[in-house]
């Protein structure tokens, strides 16, 4: 097969990774610094940011626009439809990252993906999504260069920090609750795509895995916000019961640490439910499921070369190494070779201190992206598309795998964290 040169620049897979890149580059060179910010409130959402900052989100969502016309000219697709539609889309985006920071909300863990695909769906099922706006519905291009950026937080220094049997803890656990949810959803009949994107989500760390999971097989943008969607609906309950639990149990704060770390699907959750236990159970919580995330990229690369030589290939085919490369999703080589970059290279030369500086950067970017994403998957989806998934197959399939996740975390938490069968590595 010919080397087809001009998906280098033709291909919305390679210019998801040469923006991401793009954007880590400014970053690292230290040429971006800043951000404007969202602060945290409560009844007052005006407090959120100064109108002296207005200017800068103004600049930050133009900057947006022209990065990403970039792809969209050199794609061939319409610049002036894009053009015209990516205000609204920035707009929604910058609502829903307003409205989760507010401080209840937070704390609760419901993430500014969820507003923004409410957003979304609000639009589509209301007035309907106008066709002026849908050349600016980029979901696959936000997602990629987001998943890019989401690459460059993923150190593997985090999960070190652990120690050898916290990270069989973080692990075994990760794996059993993988494939088990992976073979109820495929034997209830459920699209092996939306499969990975549950276990995926319920194994490893909630909405980014989700979504990571969801560009590796190609799914159903649908099948992702509605696991999105299960995830946040399930942290809410599970951040006030697990720390009533485990008090009732008289468990320690670093078995308490583990288990809820290694849980809860969502960071806001994760922090929130393990300070109401203690202070270092919280730090526990953060380590463990710090770890977790570095198993994305593990994760998307595995899903996304299981799809490659497996659920694509064509009866009798044997698959060429050429084949192989042609058909990998490159945002997910993007994702990896981002974390490698900054785990083994930027880390080592110029400390964590630096690093965690560009990262402030990078991640606020990536989660501008994300929101965009989500509103734009809410503009293509209508409540019952979204409702009827599955017939709620979905929800008992998700609702199995977590019963399952909280008591094997639990036992694999006590065993590695308890001080009693190993020196808790924390």
């Amino acid at each position: 097969m010919p080397i087809e040169w001009s998906s280098l620049w033709k291909k919305e897979d390679w210019w998801a990774v040469w923006l991401g890149f793009f954007i880590l580059a400014l970053a690292s060179t230290r040429i971006v610094t800043s951000l404007p910010k969202i602060s945290k409130w409560t009844t007052n959402p005006s407090i959120a940011f100064s109108l002296g900052d207005l200017p800068y989100f103004v600049l930050l969502g133009f900057s947006l626009l022209i990065l990403t016309s970039v792809a969209i000219f050199a794609m061939k697709e319409k610049i002036k439809g894009y053009w015209a539609g990516f205000p609204l889309i920035f707009m929604l985006a910058f609502l829903a990252l307003i409205i989760s920071n507010h401080q209840t909300i937070n704390e609760w863990g419901l993430e500014y993906v969820l507003w923004a695909l409410i957003f979304g769906l609000l639009i589509s099922n209301t007035v309907g999504t106008p066709k002026w706006l849908k050349p600016a519905v980029k979901t696959e291009l936000f997602i990629k260069i987001g998943l890019v950026l989401l690459g460059a937080e993923i150190l593997f220094q985090t999960i070190l920090s652990a120690g050898a049997f916290g990270i069989f803890e973080v692990t075994i656990g990760l794996f059993l609750v993988w494939f088990l949810c992976y073979y109820i959803a495929v034997r209830v009949g459920l699209k092996k795509s939306f499969a990975c994107v549950m276990a995926t989500a319920t194994s490893v760390c909630g909405v980014s895995a989700a979504i990571a999971a969801g560009g590796a097989v190609k799914g159903d943008p649908k099948e992702v916000s509605y696991t999105i969607s299960l995830v946040l609906l399930f942290a809410m309950p599970m951040l006030i019961l697990m720390p009533i639990i485990a008090r009732l149990m008289g468990l320690s704060d670093a078995v308490v640490g583990a288990w809820i770390g290694g849980t809860i699907d969502t960071t806001p959750a994760v922090a929130a439910a393990s300070e109401l236990f203690s202070a270092k159970a919280r730090d526990v919580a953060v380590i463990v499921k710090s770890s977790q995330n570095v198993l994305i990229g593990v994760a998307a690369f595995l899903l996304a070369l299981y799809w490659v030589l497996k659920v694509e290939r064509k009866p009798e085919e044997k698959p060429k190494p050429a084949e192989i490369w042609y058909r990998f999703p490159k945002f997910v080589l993007g994702f990896i070779v981002a974390s490698l970059i900054f785990s083994l290279l930027l880390v080592p030369t110029i400390g964590n201190d630096s690093v965690t500086s560009i990262l402030n950067v990078t991640k606020g970017i990536r989660g501008w992206f994300f929101a965009m994403t989500f509103v734009c998957i809410g503009l293509d989806t209508k409540f019952k598309e979204l409702v009827k998934i599955g017939r709620g197959k979905p929800f008992l399939v998700f609702l199995i795998a977590s019963v399952v996740d909280i008591i094997l975390s639990l036992l694999t938490a006590y065993v590695f964290f308890s001080g009693v069968f190993f020196p808790s590595p924390i």
